[in-house]
């Protein structure tokens, strides 16, 4: 962990455009996501039935639940189909040369 909180977790090369990833710092669980280039960390578990996202469709800037089909913004968290209720939470994503790291502190508070 560097001094500012952030966790190196993976290489910008070794997360390809569509792909997703686990992530666990500090006790929270992330779902990493390369949609179309840029990063993005969410919560792990969907707020419906608390299933695993990984795995999930990333379209239109969203992830969808393999399970039930909910959809959440990968921007803020927001719920964009139901059956989810409540939004995820979202974790500041940082790309330096050819690294990714993210900070276990959310950027919001969905609940």
């Amino acid at each position: 962990m560097s001094e500012d909180g952030f966790y190196v977790v993976t290489a910008t090369t070794d997360l390809a455009p569509g792909d997703q990833m686990h992530v666990e710092l500090d006790g929270e669980d992330i779902l990493l996501c390369n949609y179309r280039g840029k990063f993005y960390a969410v919560s792990y578990y969907c707020t419906h039935a608390f299933m695993p996202l990984e795995g999930g469709y990333l379209e239109d800037g969203c992830v969808s639940c393999p399970y039930h089909g909910a959809v959440f913004s990968l921007a803020d968290g927001s719920v964009q189909m139901p059956p989810a209720n409540g939004g995820l939470k979202i974790f500041p994503v940082r790309v330096e040369d050819d690294t990714v790291a993210v900070s276990a502190t959310p950027l919001n508070d969905p609940a």
